[in-house]
């Protein structure tokens, strides 16, 4: 908020052009002095700076995943990284999106959509039918050569939902970055096409297309000098569905090299997809015209090729503890007695996969259920289980169900 009161701060556009329209509320609050939204390079120089003033000491590198966690009468005793260095404690905090210490440390942890019966659910498990939202259009043929079922299914659709509605299955819901796009062709990097784009991983694109999609192909929530915050939204989106899982392994089961490279097939995948809506001859001129404008702005990520260092790894292992929390907390119908904290974001999966239903194309997974107040988390859903490693908090891959 301070940082957006200097005129210094807008170099692109000037403060009262850009106005004050946040994401579900004002940009910048003049009674509580908060921001709602802001430049990446402004939040991370921000928190560089608090840290420094505190002094707060900030050692970067990657937990060995398999012998990093090193336990002793139960506990964890140290951590080791890749590289041999070696870090020792009497209390860690497992942060991360992937839950990385549960494994070696012995803590029970899940992966993937419980069945509804499991907690007293009814968003839980395979969601076809509840999925409205963010759903393909009708009548998209789902086959190679349209109406030929022996020409074999386009990439990345099944041929069914894998079961029951509500019934459990091991699928992640889809991950995908977060792109920060400007128009100012000043501060414009152009998505040029990415190296091995295939064409036919876009075929699903034409035919919504083709079906009458002619925009929402993403969202472009403005922030502060006309830039976005541009994540999924639509039948056919920035999400890459259906790609963070397959038999025998899921994001959480790959190594630090391994989630690289399917992170830049995430980040390929949406490159292709700007490029694709720019410059596509089965795209319609009024479509690419309407997005001609957009790139990667010069002055964020210039360490990563203006690209957003972290793949927006929604949900990967949850930890299983005496306490989970699930739907009836988010509803208010059960309140944790021992809260460590509120949560107040709606009920929210995105699509988890593409199937063939009543010969068509559909999107699965999507749950979007909103909650009244904001509600308590349980402190005993961020420790182990009672017997399990007594000396670590896990306030992220916390114990709760999928819906929760």
């Amino acid at each position: 908020y301070q940082h957006y009161q200097n005129a210094g701060a807008w170099n692109w556009q000037s403060r009262a052009s850009f106005g004050n329209a946040g994401q579900g509320g004002p940009a910048f609050n003049d009674t509580t002095q908060v921001a709602s939204v802001f430049e990446p390079k402004v939040a991370e120089a921000i928190y560089v700076a608090m840290l420094a003033e505190e002094e707060v000491p900030v050692i970067t590198g990657r937990v060995d995943l398999d012998d990093g966690v090193v336990m002793s009468g139960g506990k964890i005793n140290r951590l080791k990284l890749e590289d041999g260095r070696e870090f020792a404690g009497k209390i860690f905090i497992d942060a991360s999106y992937e839950g990385d210490l549960l494994p070696g440390a012995g803590v029970s942890f899940t992966v993937g959509r419980e069945a509804n019966v499991a907690h007293g659910e009814t968003y839980n498990g395979i969601q076809a039918a509840r999925a409205t939202k963010n759903q393909l259009r009708d009548g998209i043929d789902p086959y190679v050569t349209p109406g030929n079922a022996a020409s074999g299914l386009l990439p990345g659709v099944n041929a069914d939902a894998g079961g029951a509605d509500g019934s459990a299955d091991n699928k992640l819901q889809a991950y995908c970055f977060r792109m920060v796009l400007t128009d100012i062709a000043a501060n414009r990097v152009m998505v040029a096409q990415p190296p091995g784009y295939n064409e036919a991983d876009y075929e699903l694109l034409f035919r919504s297309i083709e079906a009458g999609q002619t925009s929402g192909f993403f969202k472009l929530d403005l922030m502060p000098n006309r830039k976005t915050d541009s994540n999924n939204t639509g039948g056919i989106s920035t999400d890459f569905i259906g790609k963070n899982y397959g038999p025998g392994w899921n994001w959480a089961t790959l190594d630090h090299d391994e989630r690289i490279a399917l992170a830049k097939q995430h980040e390929n995948w949406q490159r292709g997809l700007i490029w694709t809506l720019q410059n596509h001859p089965r795209v319609p001129v009024s479509i690419r015209n309407a997005y001609a404008s957009w790139g990667l702005p010069a002055d964020e990520f210039t360490d990563n090729g203006n690209w957003p260092w972290q793949l927006y790894v929604r949900e990967a292992r949850r930890m299983v503890s005496d306490y989970v929390m699930r739907q009836a907390h988010c509803s208010g119908e059960v309140v944790a007695p021992d809260s460590i904290g509120l949560a107040a974001y709606a009920m929210d999966s995105h699509h988890v996969q593409r199937h063939v239903k009543d010969g068509k194309v559909k999107n699965e997974g999507d749950v979007q259920m909103p909650v009244g107040d904001p509600y308590p988390v349980s402190y005993r859903s961020i420790v182990p289980k009672a017997g399990e490693c007594p000396n670590l908090l896990v306030p992220w891959s916390l114990s709760s169900t999928h819906m929760a």
